[in-house]
């Protein structure tokens, strides 16, 4: 080979290595959800199954999303057994689809991870993988299960998601995923469980202007709400028009009550945050703890990351 020829070899082979590292870091780019016109916060929720982050977060999340701002969803087990009569990888392709479907509604992006609904484990290959997921969407906000749950797969999502709230900057975890250069504001979702301590919301935020959005999410969850997932039974389907009509109505009437009754046990707070005429009129709520182990917003920033107060 002459050297003529050597040398257009050379500047073939750079021009291909020169593609290919602009072509990953405009992956890298659209993996982080970057868009033009920065300053928006970026938020991803955790759920144990395809169901779990479209009840606990999807009102605040719709509102996020409205406002230009970066929503993701992950639901951590793929749900295949969450059913009284399907199982397996069509009830994982099934529920796969619905949450799709709610995330279309709500205007977000949705992830389900293919781990074996009812086996998820506290396990160090899973907090690195949680650890990524939070690294490569560049999160603001974390939200979460307590980690006292009475599901073995809620439980661990919220064990794995505390463990990643501080190895989420630690340079040498994960090496191949550039880390975060500040912790996130990590969150817990509300629940009832009392022991070794109940929930007490930090941030309790009106949904009002979105509860009919998030209702219509929920609704597109079939499997689970209108055919009752794992514990429902054939005598909640019927083939009569008007008791299909009915049934959708009870399911959605079930979870207005639900996000009504989390305005009313924490009428309080929402005074704190609205004042307490403006609080009265609150029909709808989501509120979320502050984990201890990522950043510690005061009020000032929680209204910052929560950007919906006064409207």
């Amino acid at each position: 080979m002459n050297n003529l020829a050597m040398k257009k070899r050379f500047q073939s082979s750079l021009w291909i290595l020169i593609c290919f590292v602009l072509i990953n870091l405009a992956t890298a780019a659209i993996t982080r959800g970057a868009e033009p016109g920065g300053g928006k916060l970026r938020i991803i929720c955790f759920g144990a199954h395809p169901d779990d982050c479209e009840i606990q977060a999807s009102g605040v999340a719709a509102m996020w999303a409205a406002k230009g701002h970066h929503v993701k969803f992950v639901s951590v087990t793929n749900g295949d057994i969450g059913h009284w009569r399907e199982a397996g990888g069509p009830l994982a392709l099934r529920r796969k689809a619905e949450v799709e479907e709610a995330a279309r509604i709500l205007g977000i992006t949705t992830e389900v991870l293919d781990i074996h609904d009812g086996e998820l484990t506290p396990s160090l290959e899973y907090r690195r993988m949680i650890t990524r997921l939070i690294r490569v969407w560049d999160a603001d906000i974390v939200m979460g299960p307590r980690p006292n749950d009475y599901h073995p797969d809620h439980r661990y999502t919220g064990v794995l998601v505390q463990d990643a709230a501080y190895m989420v900057t630690v340079p040498f975890f994960c090496p191949d995923t550039p880390p975060l250069k500040k912790n996130p504001a990590f969150f817990y979702y509300p629940d009832r469980f009392q022991k070794p301590n109940p929930f007490k919301p930090d941030v309790i935020v009106s949904i009002d202007s979105v509860t009919e959005k998030k209702l219509d999410a929920l609704g597109v969850i079939v499997s689970q709400f209108y055919e009752g997932g794992a514990n429902g039974s054939a005598e909640l389907l019927s083939d009569d028009p008007a008791k299909q009509r009915q049934r959708h109505r009870q399911v959605r009437d079930n979870f207005s009550g639900r996000f009504q009754s989390i305005a009313n046990r924490f009428r309080g707070e929402l005074e704190e945050w609205y004042g307490k005429e403006a609080a009265a009129r609150v029909k709808h709520a989501e509120g979320f703890e502050i984990c201890e182990y990522g950043i510690q917003p005061n009020k000032q920033e929680l209204k910052r990351l929560f950007p919906f107060f006064g409207e």
